[in-house]
Order: C-alpha cells, then sequence, then structure tokens
C-alpha cells in the first residue's frame, strides 16, 4: 500500500503542525472554541487553508462509500464546511514576492482549477482523502459563465470602439479627399472661364476688327494676314504653355506614389490618384499604396500608349478600308474616263513653278494668304508671280499676261476670236456643279460621313463642323474635282459652252459668314482659262447670293429665305449688287470678252415665295449697273418657277438678255408619275411647246434657254430632295411642311412595288430597254430645248450619280458620244412615232 494512502502516516504530520500551531498561540481563542463547539476535526495552516479529514478507502485507495447518515446527526456534524470555498479563495489570491496575497488577481479556468485539485490530492494522499465538491464546481462554473459573459461584452465593445474609430478615419478620409475634388474642380472652373474670356476676348477683337475694316479688299486681305500672324503667334503661347505644363506633370509623376489596382490600368492624374489612395486608407485591412518605380511606370505607361496606339489604328482602318474602296472604285472609273476625282482628291499636285521663285518677294503682311503662292495647295499653271494688283477689288494674282482665243471647240462653232451667233446656233453646253459651291447629291461623301444629329446638310453647316480644317479641305476639293483634263473631256463631248456655278462668298464674305472666303477665285480664274484653251465659251452664274434667294441647300445655306426678304432683306439685295459690280468691273476687261459670253444674275431666285415685283425691279436696277460697268455680252436671268407664259412682256428694251428656265420631270409628282413612253414624249412635244411659246414675244419673254437638266426619271439619287429626306418615287418623301411631304408611291404603278434600286444601279447592270430608254431621253430634251436658245446640262461630274453626270452617261452609252451628232431625233408625228418599251417595268 502507498503510504499517501495510509491514514498512520498522515496523522503525525497533522499532529505536527498541530503542536506547531498551538506553540504560537491561538490569536483568536473565541474563534477557536466555535468551532470546538461544531465537532470540527480539522486543521488549521497559515490561518487560511481548511481541510476536512480523510475518508476511509478500500486496499486499493478507491473511496468507500461515504457512511449513512443518522436522523440523530445534526447538519452540522453531517456536513462540515467545505474545502473547495476555502481553495477558492486561495485560488483567487496570489502572493507576491513577500508571501502576502492580492485581491486583484484574474479568476482561474475550470482547467486550472482541475490542474490544481489535482495536485492537492496527490499530496493529501490521493483522491480518496480529497473531498470533491459539486456545490462548488456549480458555483464556479456559474462565476465562470458571467466571468464569460463580461469578458464577451468587453470585446463586443472593444470591437465597437474599434469600428468607430475606423468609421471615423474613413469620414476624414473622405473629408480630405472630397475637400481636395472641390479645389481641383474650383481650379478647373477657374480655367474654363479664362479660357471663356480669353475666347470671348478674342471674338470681340475680331469683331471689332471687322467693323473697323476698309471696304477695299487689299486691306481685307491684309486684315486676314495680320490675324493669321496673331492666331500663329498665340498657338505658338498655348504650344510653349502645353510643353511647360507637360514637363511639370512628368516630374510630379516621378515623385508620386500610384495606387496598384489603377496603375495597372495604365496610370491615373494627380487628383484621381489622390482620391483613390484616400479610400484605400479609409478601408478596413488595407495595406499601404504600391510603390513603383520610375522604370515600371515607364514600361506601364509605354503599355498603355502601344495598346491606345492598336485601338487607334483598328479604329481608323474601321473608317479607312470602306473610304478606300470607294475611292478604289471611283479611281478605276477615272483611270478610264479621265473625270474628276471625289471629293478632297488625295494626288498632291505639282508646285515646281515655285521652284526659281523668291519667296521673300511676298511681303509679311501678305504671307499665308491669297496672294501668297507658298500658301496655296495647288500652283499648277497659275502664275505664282507675287503681285497685289486688283481690277474692281478682285486680285488678278494667278493670271498669266497673255492668251489665245484662236481657238475652236469643235466644228459646228466659231473660234472664239469669232462671235457665236446666238439665237441662231444652239448652246450645247454642261455645268461644273458642285465645285465652286457644294451640292450633297454631287459630293455625298461630305455630308455622308456625319449622323442625323450633327444636322449637316448643305455648304454652311459642314463648315462650321471642319472650323479650322475647312480651308484646306475646301482647296483640296477645288484642286482635284475639276481639272485641266475635265475640259478637254467636255470638248471631246462635243460641248461648246460651260457654265460657272459659284456662291458669292468667292468675292467677299459678310458678318458671321463661315464660307471659305476668295480661295475659290482663283481655281475659277483658272478654270476659265482652261475654257479658253480648248475652244469653250463661259456662262457666269451666282448660285448662292446673301442671304439665300431660294433658301435650297445648292444656295449655300438651307432654310430661310433673306434675300430681298426678311429683316435683311434689302440689304442682302445691295449686297448682291455690290458683289455683281465686282464681277462685272473685272470681267469687262479686253481678255474676257471672247470667253466670258454669257452673265448671270441670280441662280433660281424662287420668285413663288417672294415679292415678284420687287424682284423684277432688282433685276433691272442689276442689268443697269452691270451694262454701265462694261458688260457686254449676254445677261441670264431666272425664270423664278412663274412659268413661262408669265414672263410675257417683262423687262423689255433690253438687249442681249436672255430667260433661263430648267427643266425636270422628277421634282413634280404629276410628272415623275408619267410612264416612259409618256416621259419621253412630254419631253419631245411638252417641252418642246413650251420653249417655242416663250420664244415669241406675242406669248413669252423672248430669248429663252434651258440652264439645267438631265435625264434622271426619277428621284432615287441619294441626297437629291436634300440630305436623309427620302423619295417621291417610294413614297418616302418627309419635309418640315406638310405640303411637300409625299408619302404614297409616286412611280407609274403607285403601289409598293416601286424600287429605286434599279435607278441606282451600276449602269451596265441596265437593261437594254432601259439603257434605249435613257438615251432617246436625253436627246428629246435636247432637240425640245434646242427649239429656243439652246442648253446646259446638270452636270458634267458626280461621284457616283450616273443619271446626273454627263462623263458618267457618255461613257455608259446612254448620252450621245459627240453633243452636236446624235443618231435619233424625237418623231414629227408625236407620240405615234415613238418606239415601244413593252419589255422596260414602270416600277423603275
Amino acid at each position: 500500500m502507498d503510504s499517501d494512502h495510509d491514514p498512520s502516516h498522515r496523522r503525525p504530520r497533522g499532529d505536527e503542525r498541530r503542536r506547531r500551531r498551538e506553540s504560537h498561540g491561538d490569536q483568536d481563542p473565541e474563534r477557536r472554541r466555535r468551532r470546538e463547539s461544531r465537532g470540527e476535526r480539522a486543521v488549521y495552516e497559515n490561518g487560511g487553508r481548511q481541510r476536512k479529514g480523510h475518508r476511509a478507502t478500500d486496499s486499493q485507495g478507491d473511496l468507500l462509500p461515504p457512511p449513512r447518515r443518522t436522523r440523530h446527526q445534526s447538519d452540522t456534524e453531517q456536513e462540515s464546511p467545505s474545502p473547495r470555498k476555502a481553495r477558492h479563495s486561495r485560488r483567487n489570491s496570489t502572493t507576491d514576492g513577500s508571501g502576502s496575497r492580492s485581491r486583484n488577481s484574474a479568476p482561474l479556468s475550470l482547467d486550472a482549477l482541475a490542474k490544481l485539485d489535482k495536485t492537492n490530492a496527490k499530496k493529501a494522499g490521493g483522491w480518496g482523502s480529497y473531498d470533491y465538491d459539486e456545490e462548488y464546481l456549480r458555483e464556479v462554473r456559474k462565476k465562470e459563465k458571467t466571468l464569460e459573459k463580461d469578458r464577451v461584452k468587453q470585446e463586443r465593445a472593444e470591437k465597437k470602439k474599434e469600428l468607430e474609430e475606423q468609421e471615423a478615419r474613413r469620414r476624414a478620409a473622405e473629408s480630405d479627399a472630397a475637400m481636395h475634388e472641390a479645389k481641383a474642380r474650383k481650379r478647373r472652373e477657374e480655367r474654363r472661364k479664362a479660357a471663356e474670356l480669353k475666347k470671348k476676348s478674342q471674338t470681340d477683337d475680331e469683331l471689332e476688327r471687322k467693323r473697323s475694316a476698309h471696304t477695299e479688299d487689299e486691306r481685307e486681305q491684309r486684315r486676314h494676314k495680320h490675324e493669321s500672324k496673331h492666331r500663329a503667334s498665340e498657338d505658338e503661347e498655348r504650344r510653349e504653355r502645353r510643353r511647360q505644363e507637360k514637363q511639370h506633370r512628368t516630374e510630379q509623376k516621378k515623385r508620386r506614389v500610384i495606387s496598384g489596382p489603377l496603375a495597372e490600368e495604365g496610370g491615373i492624374d494627380d487628383d484621381d490618384e489622390y482620391r483613390y489612395m484616400m479610400e484605400k486608407r479609409g478601408g478596413a485591412g488595407s495595406g499601404p499604396p504600391t510603390v513603383y518605380s520610375e522604370e515600371e511606370l515607364a514600361r506601364k505607361k509605354k503599355k498603355k500608349r502601344i495598346i491606345i496606339g492598336v485601338v487607334s489604328v483598328l479604329i481608323l482602318l474601321a473608317i479607312i478600308i470602306p473610304v478606300a474602296v470607294m475611292l478604289s472604285n471611283k479611281s478605276s472609273d477615272d483611270s478610264d474616263s479621265g473625270g474628276g476625282s471625289v471629293a478632297g482628291g488625295s494626288v498632291t499636285p505639282d508646285k515646281s513653278n515655285l521652284d526659281d521663285k523668291d519667296r521673300n518677294s511676298v511681303p509679311e503682311a501678305d504671307r499665308g494668304g491669297i496672294l501668297d503662292p507658298w500658301s496655296w495647295y495647288d500652283t499648277e499653271d497659275f502664275n505664282v508671280t507675287y503681285t497685289d494688283e486688283t481690277v474692281g477689288g478682285l486680285p488678278i494674282i494667278g493670271l498669266y499676261s497673255s492668251w489665245d482665243d484662236d481657238v475652236q471647240a469643235n466644228p459646228s462653232v466659231p473660234k472664239l476670236s469669232d462671235p457665236f451667233k446666238y439665237g441662231k446656233m444652239p448652246i450645247r453646253g454642261v455645268n461644273v456643279g458642285g465645285w465652286l459651291n457644294l451640292e450633297p447629291f454631287i459630293t455625298p461623301s461630305f455630308f455622308s460621313q456625319y449622323g442625323s444629329k450633327d444636322n449637316i446638310i448643305d455648304e454652311w453647316t459642314l463648315m462650321n463642323k471642319l472650323g479650322s480644317a475647312k480651308t484646306n479641305t475646301m482647296e483640296k476639293h477645288y484642286s482635284s474635282f475639276i481639272t485641266k483634263r475635265t475640259f478637254a473631256e467636255i470638248r471631246a463631248a462635243g460641248m461648246d459652252h460651260v457654265r460657272f456655278p459659284f456662291g458669292y462668298w468667292i468675292v467677299q464674305t459678310y458678318d458671321d459668314d463661315v464660307y471659305v472666303p476668295q480661295v475659290a477665285w482663283r481655281y475659277l480664274l483658272r478654270g476659265i482659262e482652261y475654257c479658253r484653251q480648248n475652244g469653250l465659251r463661259v456662262n457666269l452664274d451666282l448660285h448662292g447670293a446673301p442671304g439665300s434667294q431660294n433658301g435650297w441647300n445648292h444656295s449655300g445655306r438651307q432654310g430661310v429665305i433673306g434675300w430681298l426678304n426678311g429683316t435683311n432683306g434689302d440689304l442682302n439685295a445691295q449686297r448682291t449688287l455690290d458683289i455683281h459690280h465686282k464681277l462685272s468691273v473685272f470681267f469687262a476687261q479686253p481678255r474676257y470678252q471672247n470667253v466670258v459670253t454669257m452673265y448671270g444674275l441670280v441662280n433660281e431666285p424662287r420668285n413663288v415665295e417672294l415679292d415678284t415685283t420687287k424682284v423684277i425691279q432688282w433685276t433691272q436696277k442689276a442689268i443697269t449697273q452691270i451694262r454701265s460697268d462694261g458688260i457686254k455680252g449676254i445677261i441670264v436671268f431666272g425664270d423664278g418657277f412663274m412659268g413661262l407664259d408669265n414672263w410675257q412682256g417683262q423687262l423689255q428694251g433690253n438687249d442681249n438678255l436672255l430667260l433661263d428656265v430648267h427643266q425636270y420631270v422628277i421634282f413634280n409628282t404629276d410628272q415623275i408619275k408619267l410612264k416612259h413612253r409618256a416621259k419621253l414624249n412630254f419631253a419631245c412635244e411638252g417641252w418642246t411647246q413650251q420653249s417655242r411659246r416663250s420664244m415669241d414675244t406675242t406669248t413669252g419673254f423672248g430669248p429663252t434657254m434651258c440652264g439645267e437638266w438631265s435625264q434622271a426619271d426619277t428621284d432615287c439619287t441619294q441626297y437629291i430632295n436634300n440630305v436623309n429626306t427620302g423619295t417621291r418615287w417610294e413614297g418616302t418623301l418627309h419635309s418640315t411642311s406638310s405640303t411637300a411631304s409625299v408619302l404614297a408611291p409616286q412611280c407609274p404603278l403607285q403601289s409598293a412595288q416601286c424600287s429605286c434600286d434599279a435607278a441606282n444601279a451600276d449602269p451596265k447592270d441596265y437593261s437594254d430597254e432601259y439603257r434605249r430608254w435613257l438615251y432617246q431621253f436625253a436627246i428629246g430634251q435636247m432637240d425640245a430645248f434646242e427649239a429656243g436658245w439652246g442648253w446646259f446640262y446638270w452636270t458634267w461630274e458626280t461621284e457616283r450619280a450616273t443619271q446626273w453626270s454627263y462623263r458618267r452617261g457618255r461613257e455608259a452609252g446612254i448620252l450621245p458620244d459627240k453633243a452636236y451628232e446624235r443618231d435619233w431625233t424625237c418623231p414629227d408625228n408625236g407620240i405615234q412615232g415613238l418606239d415601244e418599251f413593252d419589255g422596260l417595268a414602270e416600277n423603275y
């Protein structure tokens, strides 16, 4: 048996302790007496620990069942004070180095108590002599539970406090970021206001210069030069500021700390970087921002530039490839036919004639303007010797001093040096429309690149859109759309006249005009010289007057009629007279008397929307002024859509005055719905009779010609009815005016079968019947208009509309190869003599 469990071994130890206690004396006799009265058998050690007496064990040291309690035993005898309570009291205290106990130490856990009990039981001689008090255990657990609740509560309080501190830090960061953003917005707003003030100041300065400018063109030109230099100086200052700002930003970026995720996207600006870093610092569990070295930052920037470059190339390819395809098709056509290039042709003209000239011959005041050949896009066939000489206020630079009029266009007409017998010889001519002033259906590429929201519908809105690029864009068009080769081909086609449509801005601009001023002037003069070289006579046509004489896009500005109408009607009427004064003085020079034989007043004034009396009065005033300026040739005025018969008796007493009418079957719903054979008969019979009645002064004005016509029998050509409006043929013509809208098909079938596909098809896909009909329809109109003074076809060149291009129609075989040699004519017996077109469908 283990001696630790032998009671005989323990008693001496207890007796020895008792003796030691008694030797020191009991400090509290009364307390000792009370314990003895309860019959306790206890041993006290150090005045603090109380232990119950040993219980009996078996031979193995296991506890024997406790003795049964008798009814005579008192509660005090049966239950002695629990030693666990004493031990717990002791465990809840600690001793410092001197052996004194501290009452503020933390309680022991259940595991610690169990370990301590085991140790004490071993010291006491085994569990058999050590009482494991269940009541005490429950008490400890209860207290532990309370302590655990307190601990959890404390942890939650600490966590809540931590979250509140984090929220406070986040809000502070957001507040700092917001303050920084507000400052950044304020800086941007200040810069924007400064830019607006600067722009307004520049605008005010420009308006003031316009108001104070001299009426003479020489001063006007010098003012433009001065403004160009001023703008160049401002551009240089802006470039210097941008260079300094870029250098400053580069230095800042070398020092800054960039947040990782944004840096991976290619970098961020200073404001975004600051906001991002502040947000990251305010978030829970975020680490410090990523610090990139200059080399890493450079690599990321290089990667970003590469990505941007690739994307840009893809976008450009998506734009360029379709355009290139169109240009290649166009170039293929032109390579065989010799026609003009598409708008803004890419062929760079030859400027070698500047090689032997002195750049310093151009005064500083004229550098970069219309008097400076070194600033021109095209110098081919221009005299590039500097001169500021003008005639009628218009510059002569570009003209050579000698010319030759001993040229004959074809055997059917006289040489330029000999008079053309107007009224006896038919005029067979063509327009060069869409060149010196734009018309959307002739050069749709200028307009189709924009969406409906841009509302680019005429030259005015296009120039507004192009902004600073407009001059370069338009001069490339002037240089390439109609060329020297054009006039040689016109001569080869059997023509003898060319009509030159142009806008008033070729001479002068006013107020807020956005047109390119005067650049087209020297191209007009060069075109006239090309006509001279081919024996072709010229009809000048003011196609766009100040304020717009008809509100149509080919006048320059679509919309309200401001010529002889509205608030500025009289002002624009006078401005038009001023334009004519300059033009007539210039073209009254001897060099133009044989070549510029026809002089037009205003193209298609819309008399039905104007005060007809005022129009006639203005016309007479213009005729008188032009004659006094020295013009001796034919003066042309338009019928104004009044009907030829209504001009009988008007403007009589003026010599060499010619009435101009424009004839089309597609803009009138009664005529467009005629079947093909009826349309041909209308040309041969109807227009022939009109010409003859108008030529007779008893029934009409007198001398009459057709200044515009085509062989188109539908209005299917893109933009022919204005940009993005639809067609009468298919019943899709929309207009801001309900009376002008046509929302039911007007082809002869007047049904859903009406289609524009065949009319807009490539000529090689035309049926033989349709090709034959187009050819006869063209000749029928030539015959009808030659019953008067003759005709001018509209027009020579288009980007793709074959039925409106004499060059393309001649090439396709639907127009005569020689205008004066035709193998068909209108029959004398009217419609009975016309061919049948049984195989020709009426839905195209």
